[in-house]
């Protein structure tokens, strides 16, 4: 099965405020992942999976390596193409779900395809959101704003959000952090179904041991480098 991600010999790191030796992130980590498959990443706080998710997405760069994502190389992208990129082939769902306050939930699962970089929009853009809350199981909170709703709900409409330019990779970061363990088990349920049944490739970093036994695989991030659990 082709890989759709690949890491070959990545390293981050950041130099010091103070201008002394540069913070090591992590480095040299390999790690490939099929398409349309799922996988948790796993580790102790402060190991860098978050920093390791935002070089997949294309939100950071690495100080070395190659990152491939269907076939590109994601750090030789130009700004504009990362834009592009992280429009159209990711979806990203982040521990807060930062939905815009003042809109209703309907417009913020609208606001990733205003942003310039694909054409759907007007009639065909209101049918996909609508279709993506159904899908979320949120049709009855289309006009209600995120104050109105509650926290496993405004997560889904984030997930919704996320889905709504049809990207090929699904990367979440701690998705269920702020959830009770009802809600994080419905998250959970519905990331693995929207991994079945759009044949997402899903990669989610978390310390919820519910949500990583659901992925079908599970890598640990660690002073030892990215292997698998």
């Amino acid at each position: 099965m082709t890989a759709f991600i690949q890491l070959r010999d990545l390293s981050k790191s950041y130099e010091s405020p103070g201008g002394g030796e540069a913070v090591e992130v992590f480095a040299g980590l390999d790690f490939e992942l099929a398409e349309g498959e799922s996988a948790a990443i796993v580790g102790p706080s402060g190991c860098g999976k978050s920093t390791l998710l935002n070089v997949v997405g294309a939100l950071d760069k690495p100080s070395h390596g190659e990152v491939l994502v269907d076939g590109r190389e994601v750090a030789k992208l130009t700004p504009e193409e990362a834009a592009t990129f992280r429009n159209q082939t990711v979806g990203f769902i982040f521990q807060a779900h930062h939905l815009l306050p003042q809109c209703t939930v309907l417009e913020n699962i609208m606001v990733p395809a205003l942003a310039g970089h694909g054409d759907l929009s007007g009639d065909a853009l209101r049918a996909r959101a609508e279709a993506l809350l159904e899908e979320v199981g949120l049709t009855h909170r289309l006009h209600h704003r995120p104050a109105e709703v509650s926290g496993g709900e405004r997560q889904r409409a984030a997930v919704a959000r996320a889905l709504v330019n049809e990207p090929k990779l699904l990367l979440a970061d701690e998705p269920t952090g702020a959830l009770d363990q009802a809600n994080t088990d419905k998250l959970a349920e519905l990331l693995v179904q929207l991994n079945a049944k759009r044949n997402l490739t899903l990669l989610a970093v978390t310390h919820s041991a519910q949500v990583a036994a659901r992925m079908a695989a599970t890598y640990r991030l660690d002073a030892d480098g990215l292997t698998k659990a």
